[in-house]
């Protein structure tokens, strides 16, 4: 500490104390850097052990030094330039520089900045630098692609290159010419400052005036510029060939005969005037000025030859003649977009849609009938809630998946979903971290109803149970770690002989739960000190480190999801957004379909994965997700992923091996995807084809079905999926594809198939709700392990007469709805248009080819109104064929009315005599859309009944639907307390209760007064 003394001020001087710089900033931002390094360094120490424990390794290595080398050279290459532009600006400055009225105010300029003249140089590039870098490191996908990519042995039909030019190397070289240009311009606009402070360009008098230096100096980085540009032109004619023109992607006619020209002019143009600033700066004279000129020559040039040559052509030669110039450029779009898409291989049929006869149909509907599924994955979730969530603390999704079983001998179509934790039903006393990252960890089992029929008492028939699992499809692990609602993160484990602390299932004992520890390898030890402190880190969370729950064989579990494990082990794959679980192999594991895709394939058509993947299915359900918002012009399903439920390892399957794409990635990440024939038969009997994908092919195939360019170029037999009809919301999303078993013409027997309809496309005004197509796939991969099924993933194709009018699922369900013996059933059933006690929910709309014709069938749900516990319960089956309506307790009463034309009461079987007082169907002649109204029940009667007959039928009704809900509250309030017993008593009075409704149902539409038949008016 100094001193400095001032003048005596009496006897005594006075002393000033100099003041020391604080340190308090410095420190705070040291500090600062400090937290920022242990976070960086805490996230990629966590990161090494999550990839580790997979397996993986590999993949997080190359990813992060991939990416560490491109941020490393990004920032060099940016800051290096900047620098080097600033330091050459700095030292061929004049000596002498004079102080005009300007530069005088450029003076102090310069005399502010240079006490921090250094500061500044090495700041502005460091800061321009980590942005450059920090840009860079996105692209390290785009640079290992180009580095191993393969060929597509395919060529571009234009340039005679392999298509892999366009998907590998064309991205690469882009990517780096457009860095660099940044790296140029930026270089550029640091020397311009640079020289106009310290006097080499100056603004002042006649025009801007340069000293030699400088001009050396700019013209150099201009020429960089213009070099770059030319390269730039060049490549602009590579992206013809997958740029969207207008009506179709690739070059059109205008393109190959005007643009391309104009493009590789430009370039040439460019590369002049870049050789003349070089030029006009080493020479002295009159060349000085030629750069400037070149630099207006290319302007006009680009104007005249890159812009209004092409619209010329385009208008005066093209538009007059469109369809007989565009043909061939629109057919190399069609063969493009089908390989592309796989659409190639598609097996187009012409179907009549025009039936064979009654007994063809019922000898038909014989073979199919047990591969209609009745249940509705989408509509049942409430009824597996209440039947199978036994506590509230466990859930089923949204939305249930559909798989196949051996049951009893026989493979059955089934829905099926993962009895998952729900912390969120937990009470919020008891919310506490120990609960939530102790105790509740784990789901446990997998629930299985038959698809193809309901239990006695319209809730679905499960033949896999309870907890513990009924074990029907075999003994297998149930407990579930990993899954769509997994907690952010658990910890598990303990050692031998320490208490158990995990929740496994509630019993009805005396401690009420059965409690465990997990014994598996799955998330990772933090049994050490220092994997304690990485975690502790991680989740910002001290408990990790001071809990004694947490012992030397703790593993701590994270990133749960199924879909977020396999995106980080392969961060190169677009993922099906509907995982699914099956039990494989003695384990639940939940499979996904991964897919290659690229929006690089010259002449295939651009469409937008969230666009082709949303459905009415995805705006409802939230566990069901529409792909991101990626535009593609290729796809392929390449691999098959699991994700073991109970140790989170993932797996992948290398299921297009001939795919160029991952190809690709496998010479990246060697060893990390299993070749197909590793996967096990077992596994390979729950395989099916992807939504997704079939999504997205249904609609590249309502326009690429056409493959003659000049009816393509008509677009009159464009199709479109139709909206879903049994959609409620304003604006209904698109209608789902179904899985269900098919037997398309020339297959011997109904396959397991994922199916659609197809209508014409929609002119902006009108939508006819007619069937132009239908597409199935087969989505059985067989059970030999590791050799796929010899017909999956085969496409079939069957397109209508365009002469004839078959409806279409939206006009299906109208007639539904229309029919006035129908609509007053269902009006009744539904508890009349004011009624309290019951809902109708309709559910998935199936469309199968039978005997030539189209049959629909659609399951009727009844929900009660009353309560926040009810469910829907499946009470009737609507059917179409040949225009004729089928309505039944059973599907094969329903397809019995349907193929004879029945009117109600006529059914010819003893099995359908229960049904005949609660169905009906017309003979096709009133069902084409008349609208009724079904009558009061409070209208007129028929002689010798009375409407209080009807009223008390009613009145039972409504007092049986009451007892119902009360039995499902009972059962309900049973299971939260573990009471086991109480619920089967519960679930006997239920049944009870709903023979009941039946039976007032069938007294009151068998009166004359419900079911006379209703006069004509407008209804809903």
């Amino acid at each position: 500490m100094s001193f400095e003394s001032e003048p005596v001020r009496g006897s005594r001087p006075v002393v000033r104390r100099r003041r020391r710089r604080g340190a308090l900033i410095p420190t705070l931002i040291l500090l600062g850097v400090l937290i920022v390094l242990v976070l960086v360094v805490d996230g990629i120490w966590t990161d090494a052990l999550w990839y580790g424990q997979l397996g993986f390794t590999s993949v997080y290595r190359t990813q992060l030094l991939m990416q560490i080398l491109l941020f490393v050279l990004g920032f060099l290459v940016m800051a290096g330039a900047v620098l080097s532009s600033l330091i050459i600006a700095y030292r061929t400055r004049p000596v002498y520089v004079p102080t005009a009225s300007e530069q005088s105010g450029i003076e102090r300029y310069r005399e502010a900045l240079e006490p921090l003249r250094r500061l500044v140089v090495l700041a502005v590039p460091a800061v321009l630098g980590i942005f450059a870098g920090s840009a860079v490191t996105g692209q390290w996908q785009t640079v290992l692609l180009w580095w191993n990519g393969v060929s597509f042995n395919r060529d571009d039909p234009q340039f005679g290159l392999d298509v892999g030019f366009f998907v590998f190397t064309l991205p690469f070289v882009e990517f780096l010419v457009g860095f660099l240009t940044a790296v140029v311009v930026l270089s550029g606009i640091a020397a311009i400052v640079a020289h106009y402070l310290y006097g080499g360009l100056r603004l002042a008098g006649p025009g801007p005036r340069l000293t030699s230096a400088a001009r050396i100096h700019l013209s150099v980085i201009a020429a960089a510029f213009l070099f770059l540009r030319a390269i730039d032109y060049w490549l602009g004619r590579y992206d013809l060939a997958v740029n969207f023109s207008g009506r179709f992607t690739g070059l059109n006619y205008t393109d190959a005969h005007a643009t391309l020209t104009a493009r590789g002019i430009l370039a040439g143009i460019a590369l002049i005037v870049a050789a003349l600033f070089i030029v006009g700066a080493l020479v002295e004279g009159w060349w000085r000025s030629l750069p400037v000129y070149g630099v207006v020559g290319l302007l006009v040039c680009a104007i005249l030859i890159g812009g209004i040559y092409p619209a010329i052509v385009q208008r005066f030669q093209v538009t007059p003649s469109a369809q007989t110039l565009e043909a061939p450029y629109i057919q190399r779009n069609i063969d493009a977009t089908r390989a592309a898409y796989g659409l190639d291989t598609v097996k187009a049929d012409s179907y009549s849609g025009q039936t064979q006869g009654a007994q063809a149909a019922a000898k038909a509907a014989t073979t199919a009938q047990p591969g209609i599924r009745l249940i509705d994955p989408t509509v049942v979730t409430d009824a597996f809630r209440q039947q199978q969530q036994i506590s509230q603390y466990y859930t089923f999704p949204e939305s249930l998946d559909v798989d196949r079983y051996t049951v009893e001998g026989a493979q059955r179509d089934s829905v099926v979903a993962v009895r998952e934790l729900n912390q969120g039903g937990l009470g919020a006393d008891q919310r506490n971290w120990i609960n939530d990252h102790i105790v509740y960890t784990h789901g446990i089992g997998l629930v299985a109803a038959y698809g193809d029929r309901p239990g006695s008492n319209g809730n679905p028939d499960f033949y896999e149970e309870n907890i513990p699992p009924t074990d029907t499809i075999g003994k297998y692990e149930p407990r579930v770690y990993f899954g769509e609602e997994s907690p952010d993160y658990s910890i598990v484990g303990a050692p031998p002989g320490s208490p158990q602390r995990e929740l496994d299932y509630p019993t009805s004992s005396t401690t009420r739960q059965q409690n465990t520890t997990y014994g598996g390898s799955g998330g990772v030890s933090i049994g050490s000190p220092v994997n304690r402190l990485l975690y502790a880190v991680k989740f910002r969370e001290q408990n990790i480190l001071l809990s004694d729950a947490v012992t030397s064989q703790s593993r701590i579990m994270y990133d749960r999801s199924p879909r977020d494990r396999v995106q980080k082990v392969a961060p190169y794959l677009t993922l099906d957004g509907d995982p699914y679980p099956s039990v494989v192999d003695g384990r639940v594991v939940w499979i996904l379909d991964g897919y290659t895709t690229t929006s690089q394939f010259p002449y295939s058509q651009t469409t937008s994965l969230r666009d082709v993947t949303s459905d009415s299915v995805t705006q409802r359900n939230s566990n069901v997700v529409a792909l991101d918002a990626q535009d593609i012009n290729y796809i392929r399903n390449s691999v098959k992923a699991t994700v073991d439920a109970y140790t989170g390892a993932v797996t992948l399957y290398a299921w297009d091996e001939a795919d160029p794409v991952l190809k690709t990635w496998m010479k990246i990440f060697p060893g990390t995807v299993k070749s197909l024939k590793a996967m096990s038969g077992q596994l390979m009997s729950h395989v099916r084809y992807p939504e997704d994908l079939f999504k997205v092919q249904r609609t590249m195939l309502g326009r690429y079905h056409v493959t003659d360019a000049n009816a393509f170029f008509g677009g009159q037999d464009f199709w479109q999926v139709p909206a879903d009809p049994t959609d409620n919301d304003a604006s209904p999303g698109l209608q789902p594809p179904f899985y269900f078993s098919v037997q398309m013409p020339g297959q011997p027997s109904p396959t397991y198939s994922l199916t659609s309809t197809f209508i014409p496309q929609s002119n902006g005004t009108q939508t006819r709700n007619v069937l132009t197509g239908y597409l199935a796939v087969d989505s059985d991969a067989g059970s030999k392990a590791g050799v796929r099924g010899e017909d999956y993933g085969q496409l079939r194709l069957l397109q209508l007469p365009k002469d004839t009018s078959v409806p279409a699922p939206g006009q299906v369900q109208a007639n539904f709805t229309a029919d006035a013996v129908v609509s007053n059933q269902l009006n009744i059933l539904g508890g009349g248009r004011t009624g309290s006690g019951s809902l109708l929910e309709y559910g998935n709309l199936l469309t199968l080819p039978l005997a030539g014709g189209l049959l629909y069938v659609e399951p009727v749900y009844l929900r009660s109104s009353v309560g926040s516990t009810s469910v829907p319960l499946l009470q009737r089956v609507l059917v179409s064929y040949n225009n004729s309506i089928g309505y039944a307790q059973t599907l094969s009463c329903a397809l019995d009315q349907a193929f004879n034309n029945r009117q109600p009461g006529t059914g010819n079987s003893q099995a359908c005599a229960g049904d005949q007082a609660a169905t009906g169907a017309n003979n096709g002649t009133g069902n084409q859309g008349t609208e009724t109204t079904p009558p009061s029940s409070s209208g007129p009667t028929s002689p010798g009944t009375s409407s209080g007959g009807t009223q008390s039928a009613q009145q039972q009704l409504q007092q049986a639907l009451a007892a119902a809900q009360a039995a499902y509250n009972e059962g309900q309030a049973a299971l939260k307390r573990g009471d086991f017993a109480a619920y089967g008593k519960a679930q006997q009075k239920l049944a009870s209760a709903l023979q009941q409704a039946r039976d007032a149902e069938q007294r009151l539409v068998s009166t004359p007064a419900a079911s006379a038949t209703p006069k004509p008016s407008a209804t809903g």
